[in-house]
């Protein structure tokens, strides 16, 4: 099995994918223009998805609300420290930095929407990262 995507019931889909476009470099590749808007994203390599939607059927979530450490979306970078910097310009909110002992620097915050955002400079990335 290949993962092909995870999906986020939220209460603004166009506003989200087009910020996750423009702040996080993610491509939409497909749109659906009427209800629930879904959104398909995919990061720089193509291979993996988020889908953005507002389906009614279901209550969305309060983000915010909840603890990060439940769920974020993470995302490699080379530069953290800047990549912080260009998301929290871009309105995004800090929640907290982490240094594991491996020489890793993890930055917690959260988008306009609440929902939590990893920022991560591994020391050993991940199989195909970066």
């Amino acid at each position: 099995m290949k993962f092909e995507h995870f999906a986020l019931n939220v209460p603004d889909p166009v506003g989200m994918a087009e910020w996750y476009e423009k702040i996080l470099g993610m491509k939409a590749v497909l749109l659906l223009n009427q209800e629930p808007f879904t959104r398909f994203l995919a990061d720089e390599t193509g291979r993996v998805t988020m889908e953005l939607y507002s389906n009614k059927a279901a209550p969305v979530p309060n983000y915010g609300s909840m603890h990060h450490l439940n769920f974020h979306c993470a995302f490699a970078v080379s530069d953290a420290d800047e990549a912080k910097n260009k998301l929290m310009a871009a309105g995004a909110t800090y929640v907290e930095e982490v240094r594991p002992a491996d020489g890793s620097l993890l930055y917690m915050l959260r988008d306009p929407w609440g929902v939590p955002l990893q920022i991560c400079r591994r020391t050993k990335p991940f199989v195909g990262q970066l």
